[in-house]
């Protein structure tokens, strides 16, 4: 069959696991059920466990759901561990179910998968050799892949049940009670590992800092609460950050970045009381930066910024600039101290933050959006997921879900290298052109039909050229050529969800 996105979705696989094709970006309103964890009754006084290995023999058994958070980003030291202790005990066809895979964690993953300990996998990306192993149909089942609003839905609505959560904290004391602020390890918000706590059967808490109880402020609480174990290191600070927030010198995402500044200056949402979201990396940096000074020279304050945070919107926040922060991951040690000490910086969930099936998420309210891609084609669909050579190097993150703002800008290049950003069709269809309304690049803008009102108010702002999508793509084929087709097997390795757990698209294991 194909869907409302023009992909074609393996009919078989569709049926065997109960999906439907994705039609439409609107949720609607329908009324749901949620799912809730079970309790083990406990009156706490001996949750403190003395190694993993204990704590992996007490929980964990042969095809359960295990999950992680990926909070301390390339810095995590409890991945690693706890899927050692996993593998060693020879536990076999486990469901992977964390908030997202990063580097560290790769190698680990591959042999858990060759061991037969883990059979599936469902996250919001992965990269690197583990991507490279899957796209080559190293993995039996197709990965899931799902935005962070839509896995608050799936764990809800019990479409990822989670039998096991193994949670590292900078903090925690004997019952279980922990934050991400104080502490050796600090990452700021627990956003993502909220859900965990709040969904699983079973809790586990891993910390390198047993503090005095009761421990406040308590982000993860000792209701939720199964084992603590004490380790010796949960991550190493100084790689939390790592890569995530670079300032840019380079002239390209510096153009870009003042471009993206003059779209939404120039929008109709550039407004006393807007609000935003602007991400991680050299570019949205750049454009927190501008837009700072846009705001000055306006005398205009945002109601809010979202998302992942970093120390430049902290900033914004500390000069009176933003009223509130809606924080549901820290990308730097700047945005995680700064939640420890102002008030009006949130710590937000998951669900909170994105989930569509809830009685109303942040993104919801959401202004302005600034998102990356690897691709965008003529359809505006944008791809995240898909390299170049078809091989998986991305992660979802909350690009479905941001892109639900009133003005969703795309920035990225028009070219990397000699590869073409802009293309007649995405490798891989992830978030849905529907939802898209400016793709900027460094040569101009193009905007997407369907709004007229914005093609209305940017067609004569100076020093930023309009072209229609086409012919962005048509200039960056010219610089680049035409590359040769992708070449793929039959066999789907991976299934893309759109956030209301539609399916997108699918990735094909890539030919050798």
């Amino acid at each position: 069959m194909k869907n409302s996105v023009n992909r074609e979705l393996p009919d078989e696989l569709l049926s065997k696991l109960n999906y439907q094709g994705f039609e439409s970006t609107e949720i609607g309103h329908p009324e749901i059920q949620r799912v809730a964890p079970k309790v083990h009754v406990s009156t706490g006084d001996d949750k403190v466990v003395d190694s993993i290995k204990d704590v992996v023999k007490a929980t964990v058994k042969d095809g359960m759901t295990i999950s992680f958070h990926h909070h301390f980003r390339n810095g995590d030291f409890v991945f690693n561990q706890v899927m050692r202790a996993i593998i060693d005990a020879g536990i076999q066809n486990l469901t992977l179910a964390p908030s997202s895979l990063t580097g560290v964690m790769n190698d680990m993953v591959i042999e858990a998968i060759k061991a037969g300990t883990i059979t599936n996998i469902t996250s919001s990306g992965m990269r690197g050799s583990l991507g490279d192993f899957v796209s080559h149909g190293g993995l039996k089942n197709p990965v899931i892949f799902r935005s962070h609003g839509n896995r608050a839905r799936a764990i809800e609505h019990g479409d990822i049940k989670i039998d096991v959560a193994f949670l590292g904290v900078p903090n925690a004391d004997r019952l279980g009670n922990a934050n991400g602020m104080a502490g050796k390890a600090v990452f700021g918000s627990l956003g993502y590992a909220l859900m965990d706590a709040q969904y699983a059967d079973q809790v586990v808490l891993l910390t390198d800092n047993l503090v005095a109880y009761p421990n406040t402020p308590a982000s993860i609480k000792q209701t939720q609460v199964d084992y603590v174990v004490k380790v010796d290191q949960v991550g190493d600070p100084d790689k939390i950050g790592s890569g995530a927030t670079r300032f840019t010198k380079d002239p390209k995402e510096l153009k870009i970045a003042q471009t993206v500044n003059d779209v939404i200056v120039n929008s109709p949402y550039f407004k006393d009381g807007f609000s935003f979201q602007t991400g991680s990396g050299g570019a949205a940096l750049a454009v927190t930066r501008y837009l700072r000074q846009a705001m000055l020279d306006n005398q205009i304050k945002a109601s809010f910024a979202l998302g992942g945070i970093t120390k430049p919107t902290t900033d914004l926040l500390e000069e009176g600039l933003v009223d509130k922060v809606m924080d549901v991951q820290d990308f730097d040690k700047g945005a995680a101290a700064s939640m420890h000490a102002n008030p009006n910086q949130q710590e937000i969930d998951a669900s909170w933050y994105a989930d569509p099936d809830n009685k109303g998420a942040m993104v919801d309210q959401l202004d302005v959006a600034i998102l990356s891609a690897l691709e965008v084609d003529t359809h505006f669909n944008v791809n995240v997921m898909s390299g170049s050579d078809g091989v998986i190097r991305g992660a979802i993150g909350g690009h479905q879900d941001a892109a639900t703002a009133k003005l969703t800008i795309i920035s990225a290049p028009l070219v990397r290298g000699r590869l073409a950003t802009i293309v007649p069709d995405v490798t891989t269809v992830v978030t849905p052109g529907d939802s898209i309304d400016v793709v900027v690049t460094e040569y101009g803008i193009a905007i997407n039909p369907r709004r007229q009102d914005l093609v209305k108010a940017l067609s004569h702002v100076p020093g930023v050229p309009v072209y229609t999508i086409e012919e962005l793509q048509q200039m960056a084929e010219k610089k680049v050529g035409q590359p040769q087709p992708l070449e793929f097997t039959d066999r789907t390795v991976a299934l893309i969800e759109y956030r209301d757990g539609t399916i997108i698209d699918t990735i094909k294991a890539v030919k050798d």
